[in-house]
């Protein structure tokens, strides 16, 4: 659902426990991981071959060359590889991590004890020492939510954790507004920075991602996120908001499509439409001139990276993440764990798809502006929403049947079509390994093959 508001927008900001750069102390936390490479990472994720679509998309709303931005593709993979490293690494005292740049050649991992510095260097990124660790600020928006909940969400309809900043944002109508949350919620003031804006997100109600489809009981058009499948049944991703169960569906042509068989929202916005014989799951995703982006997997990626997004109103544009894991209350109801982006969306566009090169990132939710004036906008990440309702992501890779050489002893517990977190631990060939990047695992994905995916231990 793509939100959007007629208010002009004012914004002031707050910021407390700013990072602080330092150098490196005499002591260390930690070994210093071992770096992948970016052909690697790039290699796996498809970041090395770009299709023309993305990079035109990165050059007309980014300001990139195209030699930038294809560097940026390759950037961001291997980043991807490297902050999870970190991650693991660093554990409890992991305070985020961030790219910044033109082309995404700057990472920095953020940490609560500077003695982690040498390690956070050696492992290829910038360190920055913060006050407080990542989970304890995340801790703080639990908090920050549930007061929302239960008092005017509408009034502070936007939070999130800024890693960058090392704090909680409330955004806000008012100053006194945001105060009024912190107060009832019990949150320490100094974790908390307010912005105050005009904008309340609301929802943008009016088998290739960006396609639209209709919804015949509530009459409404939304678009097509991503092809998935169930077993034997195929479909598509989309957002909660844009239908119930059983409620039918007509594809962008007029046909008789499906229904929807699952839908979440408010708390997700997520849900899937399940086809029928006359339509076929693709792992294509529309974008200019009616041209096709094929998606070979869900890896998530960081915030400062480049994203796009295809929508059946305002069509292909791209832009940057600037935060996971947000919370942002809508006239319906509050919806939480969603993305912000600088992509703008309009009325209809809900429900499209997010991609970040060829990887899957999520489905539109809602937002503020439009494609004229600048907005922003909020997607459902795809990973939670495959694992919620049991979905397997069709990608060029399982399309074309591509096994990635499967070894002839057992598996353990890594299996395909299980979603991972970063951090997560799965058995391979009788090899443990650690997930660098949140990704939907995929028979091409095997941990032994992709050193920019798993990390053996």
């Amino acid at each position: 659902m793509v939100l959007r508001s007629a208010g002009a927008v004012c914004a002031a900001l707050t910021v407390f426990g700013a990072l602080v750069l330092t150098g490196p102390p005499a002591a260390v936390a930690a070994e210093p991981p071992v770096p992948t490479t970016a052909t690697s990472a790039a290699e796996t994720l498809g970041a090395h071959k770009p299709s023309a679509e993305v990079l035109r998309a990165l050059r007309r709303d980014l300001g990139l060359t195209e030699t930038q931005a294809k560097t940026r593709l390759v950037n961001e993979a291997e980043a991807g590889t490297r902050a999870g490293r970190l991650q693991n690494a660093l554990g409890e005292r992991f305070a985020g991590a961030w790219l910044h740049g033109a082309t995404s050649a700057d990472l920095t991992v953020a940490t609560t004890d500077v003695a982690d510095v040498p390690v956070i260097e050696a492992g290829g990124a910038k360190a920055a020492v913060a006050k407080v660790a990542l989970e304890d600020l995340r801790a703080a928006k639990v908090r920050l939510d549930a007061a929302a909940a239960r008092a005017k969400p509408l009034d502070t309809p936007v939070r999130y954790v800024d890693i960058r900043a090392n704090q909680v944002t409330v955004q806000a109508t008012s100053r006194s507004a945001a105060n009024a949350l912190v107060a009832v919620a019990g949150v320490d003031r100094k974790l908390v920075g307010v912005k105050v804006s005009a904008d309340r997100p609301r929802a943008l109600h009016d088998i290739r991602g960006g396609d639209a489809f209709h919804n015949i009981e509530e009459r409404a058009r939304c678009s097509v996120g991503f092809s998935v499948t169930m077993d034997e049944q195929r479909g598509f991703a989309t957002a909660g908001h844009c239908g119930r169960p059983g409620d039918r569906t007509t594809g962008y042509n007029g046909v008789g499509q499906g229904s929807f068989r699952a839908s979440t929202f408010p708390g997700r916005d997520m849900a899937w439409v399940r086809v029928n014989n006359a339509w076929t799951a693709t792992p294509d995703v529309k974008a200019d001139g009616g041209r096709n982006v094929q998606i070979t997997g869900s890896a998530q990626a960081l915030v400062g990276a480049a994203i796009c997004r295809s929508g059946s109103t305002s069509g292909w544009h791209c832009g940057r993440i600037e935060q996971h894991d947000t919370s942002v209350s809508y006239a319906e109801g509050t919806v939480d764990g969603v993305t912000e982006t600088t992509v703008c969306a309009e009325a209809g566009d809900s429900g499209g798809s997010f991609v970040s090169g060829t990887q899957a990132q999520g489905v539109l939710s809602g937002g503020s502006g439009d494609c004229t004036s600048g907005g922003t906008t909020y997607y459902q990440p795809i990973n939670p929403l495959l694992a919620t309702y049991r979905l397997v992501l069709t990608t060029s890779t399982s399309a074309t049947g591509t096994s990635g050489g499967v070894p002839a002893e057992p598996a353990g517990t890594w299996a395909a079509g299980q979603v991972y977190g970063v951090g997560s631990e799965a058995t391979y060939g009788g090899v443990t390994y650690k997930c660098l990047q949140a990704h939907q695992a995929q028979t091409a994905w095997q941990p032994a093959s992709t050193p920019a995916l798993w990390q053996r231990i």
